[in-house]
């Protein structure tokens, strides 16, 4: 595991009113310092929107307790999946997600560089992101929280560590 974050630039897409039509987005790159640069950022990764353990607990978790965040000090509160711009604006809208910030990770190019890209050909989902937190400070790890058992193909996907109450919890402590 690294100490920083990696260097990447994440393929967003951003409202546009004037393209108009049914889909006003353009793209926008992301990069790393964007995201992390000079603030404080809790960053959660999960499997995949859309997902159960994802859309019923993990994002809404985060959503619930997002000024419970604020509150503790943190600028940013970011879910990142290995999923395209358009499946997880989809996804946010779908859940009412309003607040965290949803980010992108359609080549896994973050995920794999923080080594926590695993294969779920088992479920047929393909490469997708471990189940994790942390707490990025100024684009430094400070803290991370990774579910147990981190490998290919896992029989089941653990939802013990990575959620909003344990990172809150920590935040509160330290």
């Amino acid at each position: 595991m690294t100490t920083h974050v990696p260097q990447v630039t994440f393929r967003t897409r951003v409202r546009d009113e004037s393209i108009g039509g049914e889909n006003p987005f353009r793209w926008q790159d992301v990069t790393t310092d964007e995201v992390f640069k000079g603030k404080k950022v809790v960053l959660f990764a999960l499997p995949g929107a859309f997902t159960p353990t994802c859309s019923s607990t993990h994002l809404p978790g985060y959503e619930a307790h997002f000024d419970d965040f604020k509150a503790a000090g943190v600028d940013d509160v970011v879910c990142l999946s290995v999923n395209d711009a358009f499946v997880m604006y989809q996804w946010g809208k779908k859940l009412g997600a309003e607040k965290v910030r949803l980010l992108p990770d359609g080549n896994a190019e973050f995920t794999r560089k923080m080594g926590m890209l695993v294969n779920k050909d088992n479920l047929g989902f393909g490469a997708r992101s471990w189940r994790y937190s942390m707490f990025v400070n100024d684009g430094k790890i400070e803290k991370m929280f990774v579910e147990p058992n981190l490998r290919d193909n896992a029989d089941s996907d653990p939802f013990e560590v990575s959620d909003a109450d344990t990172m809150l919890a920590w935040l509160k402590g330290r």
